[in-house]
């Protein structure tokens, strides 16, 4: 049987669950546990006391290596980190699904109906009904539910708040109603089908599974149904460094047709040679062919091949790297990332501003304080927003002082990988 609020309440605050919180958030596990405690007064001040409840918690996530490859069905190297959104969750008798978001009207979404609301399209509404309807089309229970959810994840961060929402939705479905049994990458499946059918955002896959499977992962997508999944030793990496992200401050609007350009012109480059994505393009023949695809592709649609290609193959390099706890090797094939986004795929400009360059500004800095002593690279879509760092722990403060003198005192943010995913953490 499932515990109560007080219970739960009485359980958090008697340190049961202290060696968790140090798992899972580090050095900020005394902020996390007043974190979880007033979450539970949160969801009692709304639905009531004495209900039996779960906790939820899914992570946000970065991407370490793999830019705009995993749309080619390429490789990345992604990482769950020490931000997260939790939820106290309670089933309840109608079949409505209650979420009730910090800083966010509340949704409350009938899962008698699991069809497509069109008017949903781009809210959070979409992504509950829409995991709701792929665990049913899968065999899976559902039911109704309340819920207070808090994040600490940064929207805008670049660290996927979308796909952690998705995350924390699915495991209160699995915690409630399906004994937890739902394993990681379903309910990835589950976020990516919602975001991509209901959400009708047309994302690819890796944000949700780094955010539910956790640790520091490497996702091949050759097959999109069946990614191979390997769990990456970064131990080494992270008693050495610190992971930064830095928000430039630059704004995402207007840059859709930006993004969309990148696969649409990496799909040229495969099309010419009769193949859908570069994936399944040989390297070799795409190199061996370099005169006859100028003039049938642009020049763009090359060079952004030529990083797909090095891309793919360095994020290779990189997991050996790590497994050898050769972070010299890792950082140094890290900025060599960076510097094949800027100049070969070239996502740090946006062409809808002539004179403003806030990213190239930020790995400018980043260059001129860690050097060879860490690494620096564009984070995720690019051409606005975020840059992640690999900063050497000594040189974390002076770091974070002269980011936050350029883009403000809340740029940055201090990330630690998370060793687990999302998962329901207290019943």
């Amino acid at each position: 049987m499932k515990k109560t609020t007080a219970q739960l309440r009485e359980s958090i605050a008697g340190g049961r669950y202290d060696g968790l919180f140090a798992e899972l958030y580090l050095t900020g596990a005394k902020r996390q546990k007043e974190r979880y405690l007033t979450a539970l007064t949160k969801f009692e001040e709304l639905f009531g006391s004495e209900r039996s409840a779960i906790i939820v918690s899914a992570p946000g996530r970065c991407e370490l290596s793999g830019n705009h490859t995993d749309h080619q069905n390429g490789r990345v190297l992604a990482a769950a980190v020490t931000v997260d959104n939790i939820a106290v969750a309670s089933p309840c008798e109608e079949r409505v699904i209650n979420m009730h978001s910090e800083g966010y009207n509340p949704d409350a979404v009938n899962i008698d109906n699991l069809h497509i609301v069109d008017e949903e399209a781009n809210t959070s509404s979409a992504l509950i009904r829409g995991i709701a309807a792929w665990f049913f089309k899968h065999g899976f229970s559902i039911g109704g539910f309340d819920a207070y959810n808090t994040s600490d994840v940064p929207k805008g961060s670049g660290l996927s708040s979308s796909a952690c929402f998705e995350v924390l939705v699915g495991n209160i479905l699995s915690g409630l109603f399906n004994e937890s049994v739902v394993g990681p990458v379903d309910v990835a499946r589950a976020g990516r089908f919602a975001e991509n059918i209901y959400f009708k955002k047309p994302s690819g896959f890796m944000d949700q599974i780094a955010c539910s499977v956790g640790g520091v992962i490497s996702i091949d997508f050759r097959d999109t149904e069946a990614p191979e999944i390997t769990e990456v030793d970064s131990s080494a990496l992270y008693r050495d460094f610190v992971i930064v992200v830095v928000n430039t401050g630059d704004s995402h609007a207007d840059l859709s047709d930006l993004y969309a350009a990148i696969p649409k012109e990496m799909r040229q480059v495969a099309a010419f040679f009769g193949k859908t994505l570069l994936r399944e393009v040989e390297e070799d023949l795409f190199y061996n062919n370099l005169k006859q695809l100028r003039g049938a592709v642009p020049d763009r649609a090359i060079l952004r091949a030529h990083h797909f290609f090095s891309e793919n193959t360095r994020v290779k390099r990189q997991i050996t790297a790590l497994m050898h706890s050769d972070t010299a090797l890792f950082t140094e094939l890290a900025r060599e990332s960076g510097r094949s986004s800027a100049i070969y795929l070239q996502n740090i400009y946006p062409e809808n501003s002539v004179t403003e360059r806030a990213l190239p500004l930020a790995l400018a800095v980043s260059e001129k304080i860690l050097g060879d002593k860490g690494a620096f690279r564009v984070h995720g879509g690019g051409f606005a927003g975020t840059i992640l760092s690999v900063v050497p722990c000594g040189l974390t403060d002076e770091y974070v002082f002269e980011m936050q003198t350029l883009f403000g005192a809340n740029c940055c943010y201090r990330l630690a990988i998370r060793p687990r995913g999302g998962y329901c953490i207290i019943e």
